[in-house]
């Protein structure tokens, strides 16, 4: 006697390969790294295990709190720089009826660069000596700057960078929130003689503001684990004013080898990073109510 498999049965084993790939790219790793950061290893040497001994070796290191509060300040910064003006473009682009299609294809552009191409770009043109960026400064009649060589102006220089790069995405996310409103909410607006200023801040921000959360989160992933454009300008210099969490995490991993300590910082990285997007989730829901 044969039986076929129902509805349920073939979509289990479409699912499979796919729940099997999650166990194995992301499950595995996360589970071996948080075995790893309560042992006492050093590339080289046998584990043993240590219990919360590098988490309580956290507590007390104060490169640790340095790198947690670069880490939220540039988080902050970026993510500021980003919506604010993300969502401007957005409105600028949205109201603009001429070169939309070219403009909107230059916007893609920076953020499809590789990490490396930005990096370097950005070093050329922020150096101190031959930069662009002193020569314009020095035009205007400004004071020179040290930009990534300056432990003051380090993070802005670096959030600048990024914002340059990410700021695109977010406007195109802003500006598919934008396309989908209803014209009617705008109509309703014009007939009670509502002004610009006033239908903007009390019709489309409020419908907008889901799409700004999405980006939001988007954006909340990458600037927690900001790794690439800081490792490439400046490896956490100077004098460890740009040394993020994740910066720390790597340095103590592959030019210390201290195996253990840094799956600790990683794992406590990667609490941070949970509990912000977990929070952005939840302003999202919030946003649609």
């Amino acid at each position: 006697m044969s039986t076929t498999a129902g509805p349920s049965g073939s979509l289990t084993a479409l699912a499979l390969p796919a729940v099997v790939f999650t166990l194995l790219m992301i499950a595995f790793p996360f589970a071996y790294t948080l075995w790893l950061s309560f042992q006492s290893y050093t590339l080289g040497s046998s584990e043993h295990f240590a219990g919360a001994g590098n988490y309580l070796q956290l507590l007390n290191d104060p490169l640790f709190w340095n790198g947690i509060r670069i880490t939220l300040v540039l988080y902050v910064l970026s993510l500021g720089l980003q919506l604010g003006l993300g969502t401007y473009i957005a409105v600028l682009l949205h109201g603009s009826k001429r070169f939309a299609d070219v403009l909107r294809s230059l916007l893609i552009s920076p953020f499809v660069l590789p990490p490396v191409v930005v990096g370097m770009m950005w070093l050329v043109i922020l150096d101190p000596a031959i930069g662009a960026a002193n020569w314009i400064l020095q035009i205007a009649g400004l004071p020179r700057s040290d930009w990534l060589a300056s432990p003051r102006w380090v993070i802005p220089t670096v959030a600048l960078i990024d914002s340059w790069q990410w700021t695109p995405f977010v406007a195109l996310i802003v500006l598919g929130g934008l396309q989908s409103l209803p014209p009617s909410v705008y109509e309703a607006a014009q007939i009670d003689g509502a002004s610009r200023t006033g239908t903007f801040w009390r019709v489309t921000f409020p419908l907008l503001l889901p799409s700004i959360v999405t980006a939001a989160v988007l954006r909340s992933v990458d600037l927690l684990r900001f790794f690439d454009i800081i490792y490439i300008t400046t490896q956490g210099g100077p004098n460890d004013a740009s040394n993020t969490l994740n910066i720390y995490g790597f340095r103590q991993g592959f030019e210390f080898f201290n195996i253990g300590y840094a799956s600790a910082i990683m794992i406590t990285l990667s609490t941070i990073v949970l509990g912000a997007v977990l929070a952005m989730s939840y302003a999202r829901r919030r946003a649609q109510w």
